[in-house]
């Protein structure tokens, strides 16, 4: 029904922005990172909207990027994952980290979104994984094939990945500094690269 809206900001708290349009103002639950995008009174925005039809209501949620949007249509589709769990998730991680951690199985990641446990956190990982590594999703998960093939493939990078996660990294910070890395050196090497990169992120 809607697509998307474009007007004013009227109006923003800590779950949701109005969106003033033709002089109605329509507002849209949305995740902090999209509120970090347009929290601000009187700006020009563009918010692209997915409208949930329930019995005893109309919700209207927002998002700054079609991205976003389609990874919160993506996390709904997932059985006992509602349109709040979704915003607790793209809250705490964009799409391109949700990606990562879903490709590197770093449930533990997702779990520490509001609401979300580590069973449903897991759940979560199981139905996407095999649709982010194949590339099919990258629509939605653009984050670098070169990161996401890291975590992907077996060989140095996998076992360099496997040896920062034991230091105590997750997943997705390890797959992301180790896809900056020169795939062609020793496993200790990229492992040292990788540190490099890990500690500019300190």
């Amino acid at each position: 029904m809607f697509y998307s809206l474009t007007g004013t900001v009227v109006r923003f708290d800590a779950s949701s922005v109005a969106v003033s349009c033709g002089g109605v103002a329509f507002n849209c639950q949305t995740s902090m990172n999209t509120l970090k995008q347009v929290s601000k009174t009187g700006e020009e925005v563009t918010v692209y909207t997915y409208l949930n039809v329930r019995e005893d209501a109309l919700d209207l949620f927002g998002f700054s990027t079609e991205r976003e949007l389609e990874c919160f249509k993506l996390l709904i589709s997932i059985s006992g994952i509602g349109p709040k769990m979704a915003l607790a998730i793209l809250s705490v991680l964009n799409p391109d980290e949700l990606s990562l951690a879903i490709a590197s199985g770093d449930y533990k990641v997702i779990a520490t979104a509001q609401g979300i446990g580590a069973k449903k956190a897991q759940r979560i990982v199981m139905e996407l994984k095999d649709k982010v590594a194949s590339g099919n999703m990258a629509e939605i998960f653009d984050a670098s094939s070169a990161q996401v093939a890291s975590v992907s493939s077996g060989g140095n990078t996998a076992e360099a990945i496997s040896a920062l996660t034991m230091l105590g990294y997750s997943q997705s910070e390890a797959a992301t500094a180790v896809s900056k890395t020169d795939k062609s050196l020793s496993v200790e090497e990229i492992i040292k690269q990788a540190l490099k990169q890990l500690s500019k992120q300190v």
